[in-house]
């Protein structure tokens, strides 16, 4: 259910996301999702990646700030309120808060995934494993 995602800063203008995804291709890196988060100058890029150990250094080997950040990454049925039912519903009973998420499918595996950063990792993973019980990931 926890998986490693790295947080990468940008400067908000042309070809910067071409250069971050150019060096991951070049290490033979693997994206699997990201997201995109614009605060004027600058842009956060959250990424999924195979290999994010190896990402994180050939990142800040070409001169950008990055970091590593433990999220959760659930699976659910790709249906609608899923999300609400299975993942939104027993956090907010739980008191977990979410801080951001974003999600990406695969239609034909008839599943979406779910990526959440929230502000308590035990009790998040916790609270999706009794929800979701063997519908539950690992990363």
């Amino acid at each position: 259910m926890r998986v490693k995602q790295l947080s990468a800063f940008l400067e908000n203008r042309p070809g910067r996301l071409l250069y971050l995804l150019n060096i991951l291709a070049e290490a033979g890196i693997n994206l699997i999702a990201h997201n995109i988060v614009d605060a004027s100058d600058f842009g956060i890029v959250h990424l999924l990646v195979d290999e994010p150990e190896k990402a994180l250094q050939v990142i800040r080997d070409a001169g950008l700030v990055c970091s590593l950040t433990e999220v959760l990454q659930v699976a659910i049925p790709d249906e609608p309120g899923a999300f609400v039912k299975r993942v939104l519903e027993p956090l907010a009973k739980a008191g977990v808060n979410i801080e951001y998420s974003y999600a990406y499918s695969a239609p034909s595996s008839k599943e979406a995934r779910i990526v959440l950063k929230v502000d308590d990792l035990e009790l998040g993973e916790r609270t999706l494993q009794g929800a979701l019980g063997g519908d539950a990931i690992e990363g």
